[in-house]
């Protein structure tokens, strides 16, 4: 059971423009997914177990079908883009798979010191699309800001989670070769190049209060 409050929109992003560095394609982006997977795992931020993705129809776009898989093998295994094509929609033989969405849950460290299993505690997402493989990292919890959403100061919770995204972050820019860009801020809060920014505060040291929207 979810023990953290979630936000309906992301808190934080970090977007990976990856045409020049990986291959298009499917295959691509699974293998790069499978790396940025590995690097996540390693900071107990994402154990994946089930893949979401979207499909289109070159020169006519979305055809709002989202197809759901167990991930019973390694997201490197060869024999995954064929799982993933045999699930093809059978109206649309000729779609092709946007968004490779990689679900799981992750480990955050409240107050006390002690360490919960979140899911969905990050979300990530790899686009195998020919115009170039582009991956997308986002964050929907206060954990990782100086603030929680009801805009008060959570020092110890700040300080046992803040230090691993970060550090994930530095991973993946250096095993990818990319430098992530933070995306566009939210209602809930916005990213810098290396984790989530804290807004402007009043003078007893609270901020927005976003409760509200959750």
């Amino acid at each position: 059971m979810s023990t953290l409050m979630r936000s309906p929109r992301e808190c934080g992003s970090w977007f990976w423009d990856l045409e020049e560095v990986a291959e298009p394609g499917l295959e691509s982006a699974l293998a790069t997914a499978a790396r940025m997977t590995d690097v996540l795992a390693r900071h107990d931020l994402l154990t994946p177990h089930r893949l979401e993705y979207d499909w289109y129809v070159l020169d006519h776009g979305g055809i709002d079908i989202r197809t759901n898989i167990a991930l019973t093998v390694p997201l490197g295994d060869p024999r995954l883009p064929d799982r993933i094509l045999a699930s093809r929609p059978s109206g649309f033989p000729n779609a092709e798979v946007y968004d490779v969405n990689i679900v799981g849950a992750g480990t955050w460290i409240d107050a006390t010191g002690k360490s919960r299993r979140e899911p969905r505690l990050v979300d990530l997402s790899v686009s195998p699309v020919p115009v170039g493989l582009s991956a997308e990292l986002s964050v929907h919890h206060d954990i990782w800001g100086e603030l929680d959403f009801a805009g008060k100061p959570h020092p110890d919770i700040y300080r046992q989670n803040a230090p691993r995204l970060t550090a994930a972050l530095q991973e993946l820019n250096s095993m990818l070769g990319v430098t992530a860009q933070p995306g566009e801020a939210t209602y809930f809060g916005f990213a810098t190049q290396l984790g989530i920014a804290t807004p402007e505060t009043l003078d007893d040291g609270t901020g927005p209060d976003v409760t509200d929207k959750l």
